[in-house]
Order: C-alpha cells, then structure tokens, then sequence
C-alpha cells in the first residue's frame, strides 16, 4: 500500500517550517515514528542507524568518512552544505566502495555554495554519492532524544511525488538488526594493495608528494581516512595500505619499520574476529603499533579488553580529552559507537587517555612495548589539530627502534 506521506503517520505535522505544502522525504523510526521534510540528493530509501554529529564545519569530510557506514547522520549545526563541495575534502581513500554512509538529516534548506574552493553544489554532490538527504527537520528535537533513548533504528527516504509505503518502511527500519555484531569493514577497505605518498594539504600549493621516504609503514585499511596517510608522508613516511583481512605473514614480508591500524565502522568484536589474530601476531614481532578509532578498539580486543556499545556514541570535532602522559587537554574530533571498556584492560595496559565528558576510555598503550593507540581522529579532518603530535610519537617510536636495533647489530 502507498500513501501520500502527508496523510499518514506520527510525527510533527508536514507544514514544516519552510511551508513547503508536501513532504517529500520521511524518516521512519524502528518504533514506527515518522518524520517529515523535503528531500534533497539520491532518491530511494536506506536503512541504518541515527546519530548526532555536532561539528560546525566539515560536513563533507564527515560524510566520506567511511567510519559512518552503515549510519544516518543529523547535523545539529543548522547550515550544511552552505561552502559547497570540492574534490580536496573527500576523506575516503578507497573510491571504488560505495557510500558507506546511509543518509544525512539538516535543519535549514540547502542554499547555493559560497566559497572560492566550491566546485559542486552541495546537493548535486549527495546525488552523484548516492547519499539521500532530508530538510526541514527539527534537529534539537532529535538530537534529545537521542540523548535520552540512545541511537534509534531508522529508514531515510526520498521521493519527489511524495508518495511512500510507510508501513513497509516501518517493518524494514523494526527488522533491521543494528550495528552490534555486524562487520562493515569489508564494504570500505580496499581490495589490493598500494602505495601511498601524498603530503598535507598547504596554502598556495595544495597537495605535495613524498620524494625521499625514510621509513616504511604498513596501514591496515579497515576504512582508512586520507589526511591520516597524508600526516604519515608529511612525517617522511612511505605508507603501503593493505586490505583489511591481510595475514601478518603477508605484512612482515613487505619489511615494515611500524604497522598502523586505521579508522573503520561496524562492531570491533565482528572484525576482530580476523583482525584481532594478525594484530596480536604483529605486537609479538615488537614492531610499533599505532591505532585509532576501530584500530584503537581492536587493539583493545587484542590485548585483552572489551569492548562494548555506546549509549549516543561521539560524533563532534569538540570532544576535550585529556592525555594523561602529558597533563594535557585537548579538543578532539570523535566518530565512534562502540568504545573500550576501561574496568577491562589488563595490568600491562596503562589507559592514556579519557573523555572529559562521560570519562570513557579514548586512549591506551602497552607499558613494555611501542604499542598504543587513541579512540578519536588525530589528522584533523575535520579539525581540530590539537593532536597530531601522536603521529610525531609513532615516528618516533619506529626511530627509537631501530637506533635500538642498529645498535644490537653492530
């Protein structure tokens, strides 16, 4: 059955705040509420988890991030799409996965790009993604009660003539069995390996290249970000990224000096059940180990913790963390629904870092070996730089290693 959605449903009434007399675009919740707003980007319907996101800028950075697969994403910050789009921000590294984003929720109308780096309007840019939008929304409404129920199950859809199947949106979004136990990763990591040699983005030149790389480090791409690998070639770097589910045989063949574990979606304990094997495996070697994000939490999983699900999860470039190995707060960019469980890490595993907003686990290392890891985003993309000094660690922990190990062998 098919019923003009202004007819039908719960909800806030259709006549939204920009009058626009039929709704063509409705979020139907697992427990059957239905939102209503104007549709903007791919037409069709997806299904996925809501979160909030609280940044005021990088909204399309957020929505490249292949962390959010699998995941709708309401932008409380009113004006998206405003700065257009361009081909730089894109913080997907593997171009050939689809979408791993599910849909996006906004409050204002998309107006026409204003800035000189634009090169697509914001909404012609969601089309050519596959990315369905929806306008109009009140988006503190739904951010509350996000806080106060946790993440809700949801199908976003869009359709012009405004007509939709709302009861058969409701049964898809009720059977949809969420994210807890569920591996993304193979919809985002790349399928072969490459090499990577692109520097950080700089004023009046864009973009450089790596010339002369002076140590080698292998990323595990469980949904890897560019600006990551960017920070590792600005540090002298050669990065070689490698599919999620590569032995470590595989990996200690390519000589690596230090083995990254990347950014990624899903449920770590899904993809720990491959990862978790190669990651321990490598932690024998006494190789350098750097994770973050779903890397962060399977290096967790590997060194003996859990890890569980969020209430409403972080999603923000404003997270204050704190470093206790150096005293220091900084504010961070966070995209995780799962995290650490802090009262599960083992005697050889110091907690260096927590969120001074809830006190989860955001960051460990191991007390006797180069292995650590943070659970946001370090490469401030989008912002802040409050903490790219951990790629500065991690280089200097490879270099510590091998002056060390030169001088066993001399």
């Amino acid at each position: 059955m098919t019923v003009q959605a202004h007819d039908q449903g719960p909800g806030p009434s259709p006549a939204d705040a920009w009058n626009d007399p039929v709704p063509t675009a409705v979020v139907v919740l697992a427990d059957g509420s239905v939102l209503y707003g104007q549709g903007i980007g791919a037409t069709g319907h997806a299904v996925g988890e809501i979160c909030f996101n609280t940044a005021m800028t990088g909204y399309q950075e957020i929505l490249t991030d292949p962390s959010y697969a699998g995941q709708i994403i309401t932008f409380t910050f009113p004006h998206v799409g405003n700065v257009g789009t361009n081909e730089e921000d894109i913080e997907t590294a593997n171009l050939a996965a689809a979408s791993g984003v599910r849909g996006c929720i906004l409050r204002a109308p998309v107006t026409g790009p204003s800035n000189w780096r634009a090169t697509h309007h914001f909404n012609e840019w969601l089309k050519r993604r596959g990315i369905i939008g929806l306008t109009g929304i009140d988006t503190r409404a739904l951010t509350a009660m996000i806080r106060d129920r946790g993440m809700p199950n949801a199908v976003i859809a869009h359709a012009p003539d405004g007509v939709f199947d709302l009861p058969a949106l409701k049964a898809e979004a009720a059977a949809w069995p969420g994210l807890e136990g569920m591996d993304l990763v193979p919809d985002v990591t790349t399928a072969q390996s490459y090499v990577w040699d692109e520097t950080p983005w700089e004023w009046g030149e864009g973009y450089g290249r790596l010339a002369n790389p002076s140590l080698h480090i292998v990323a595990i791409d469980y949904g890897v970000k560019r600006n990551i690998l960017r920070k590792f070639a600005g540090l002298g770097c050669k990065v070689t990224v490698v599919p999620a589910t590569t032995e470590a045989d595989r990996i200690l063949e390519m000589a690596p000096d230090g083995v990254f574990l990347s950014n990624g979606p899903g449920d770590p304990a899904a993809t720990g059940e491959y990862a978790v094997p190669v990651i321990r495996r490598l932690i024998d070697t006494g190789l350098p180990v750097f994770g973050i994000c779903l890397g962060h939490q399977m290096l967790g999983l590997a060194l003996g913790a859990t890890t569980k699900k969020m209430h409403q999860g972080h999603h923000g470039a404003n997270h204050p963390v704190k470093d206790h190995t150096t005293g220091k707060v900084e504010i961070t960019s966070m995209n995780h629904g799962f995290a650490v469980d802090r009262e599960s890490l083992p005697d050889n595993v110091e907690e260096t870092h927590v969120s001074l907003f809830d006190g989860s686990n955001c960051g460990l290392r191991l007390k006797d070996r180069p292995v650590f890891s943070v659970q946001y985003h370090p490469e401030a993309s989008p912002g802040p730089m409050d903490s790219h000094y951990l790629f500065t660690r991690f280089v200097d922990l490879i270099r510590e290693r091998k002056g060390a190990t030169a001088k066993v062998g001399s």
